[in-house]
């Protein structure tokens, strides 16, 4: 199946009860839009939002900046969350900028490149972590933990050339890593499976600047425990 792009979601500032940011307002709820719509790198976090030209960040405390500029979903897995649901789920529905089709992109790995169009280039860095917003945003009981548990939570992506995105655009992966932290991964290591963080390292450099931080604590700290070598 060709990989492309099926839409490109943006969102703009709605007043949320649910959220903790200062002013009350999120801009979780994207929906599609005819292209094209540029994008570049939007300064660091706490500064910057979103990668795309007219979406909104409305908590840069915890959202948007450099490394989180676009982010990516299945169509794929929407459509196991409308089976799963029992419910219509729309492009954008998950707050993602890019709604994909014919990429696996739980098993993208951070660090990979995608030639997004004719000029755009993004690389992979973290896995999203469901909040209270995402939750009360679809209403879906438990919510948090059935993401959790599925492990396919869509990758976040840092912007590596600038350029215009719209519907249909193919998608080309120019670079893939060799070592085996995919998006998945990283997502269960921080979450259910504590045993894999020693190895999140692996993915050095291409992390998300908060995940590498996390991640040389974790391989610090088992290297400390690890028993010493027989002399």
């Amino acid at each position: 199946m060709l990989r492309r792009v099926l839409s490109v979601n943006l969102g703009q500032a709605g007043a949320d009860a649910f959220t903790d940011a200062p002013d009350g307002l999120t801009g979780i709820n994207k929906r599609p839009v005819p292209g094209p719509v540029e994008v570049s790198a939007p300064g660091p976090k706490g500064v910057g939002g979103s990668g795309l030209a007219g979406d909104m960040v409305c908590d840069r405390r915890h959202h948007g900046g450099d490394d989180q500029a676009v982010y990516a979903f299945a169509r794929e897995d929407l459509d196991r969350w409308e089976a799963a649901l029992d419910r219509r789920l729309g492009n954008g529905v998950f707050g993602e900028n890019l709604t994909t089709c014919g990429i696996d992109v739980g098993d993208v790995r951070i660090g990979e490149r995608w030639r997004v169009g004719a000029d755009l280039i993004i690389e992979a860095t973290s896995a999203r972590i469901p909040c209270r917003t995402f939750a009360e945003w679809l209403g879906e009981r438990g919510w948090v933990k059935r993401f959790t548990q599925d492990a396919a939570p869509g990758a976040y992506f840092r912007v590596i050339r600038p350029g215009a995105v719209r519907a249909g655009d193919p998608v080309e992966i120019v670079e893939r890593p060799d070592h085996e932290v995919s998006v998945s991964f990283l997502f269960r290591a921080q979450t259910t499976r504590p045993e894999l963080r020693p190895r999140v390292i692996a993915a050095g450099e291409a992390l998300h600047e908060e995940e590498l931080r996390l991640a040389r604590g974790w391989a610090a700290a088992a290297a400390q425990t690890a028993p010493s070598a027989p002399s």
